[in-house]
């Protein structure tokens, strides 16, 4: 009798646990989203004052998101201090599951704020000086955005149109959207200027995931060529 008991006992243990090991796979496969918030980051991305690498001379950069792909080439003679920064930024992983955050039809579409707070803290005020405006701000070009001169962090935007008239206001491009603009033209624009630029900071993806659910995000920005400096 003791010895049926013992058996029966053994089976108990072995269904509890693998019904337990189902029911974390299938939490897991729910809430896809949650993953990706708690995502894995460079610890490089905690330090921004280490990151000052030099960019190649010209190199392209591969954006793969969730509405699909588009291919950015950077010129570093357009922009040395602005094509340095977004090098590093790209080379760490910076932009990985962070989101367009501020879609405005026929202007531009922005992002560049972390789904990390802490690496948002890290970089509040890790500033570049400006460059020299050397190109204008056609559609398709990627380009900075500023607070007021040389304010320069993690933030950007892509022209959805001529937006010459940024020029003169200090708004230095520093390359170009060379395929997928289709995509970047598509990227959701239902929230408009609606998210908050402050909370996305403080709080994250838990911020955005929450209130503006449906917005595009980065899954990963990658160098894919390079032009070695001279």
């Amino acid at each position: 009798m003791k010895k049926g008991i013992a058996v029966c006992f053994s089976l108990c243990v072995i269904a509890v646990l693998a019904g337990a090991a189902l029911y974390a796979r299938s939490q897991t496969a729910a809430h896809p989203t949650q993953r990706r918030t708690h995502m894995a980051i460079d610890p490089a991305l905690l330090h921004p004052e280490t990151l000052h690498a030099q960019a190649p001379e010209k190199f392209d950069v591969n954006f793969e998101t969730t509405r699909g792909d588009f291919v950015v080439q950077v010129d570093r003679a357009w922009a040395p201090l602005g094509a340095d920064r977004f090098y590093n930024l790209v080379k760490h992983g910076f932009f990985t599951g962070a989101a367009f955050f501020r879609v405005v039809p026929g202007f531009i579409v922005q992002f560049g704020l972390s789904p990390d707070p802490a690496v948002n803290r890290a970089w509040r005020a890790a500033n570049i000086k400006d460059d020299r405006v050397t190109q204008s701000n056609r559609r398709g070009t990627i380009t900075f955005a500023t607070a007021g001169p040389n304010t320069r962090t993690t933030q950007l935007f892509i022209n959805y149109a001529d937006n010459s008239g940024l020029d003169r206001q200090g708004f230095a491009p520093f390359g170009l959207v060379v395929s997928g603009m289709d995509v970047v033209d598509h990227i959701y624009s239902g929230y408009g200027e609606q998210p908050d630029q402050g909370a996305i900071t403080t709080q994250g993806m838990s911020y955005l995931q929450k209130h503006f659910p449906k917005l595009d995000t980065i899954k990963s920005a990658t160098i894919v060529t390079a032009q070695a400096s001279k």
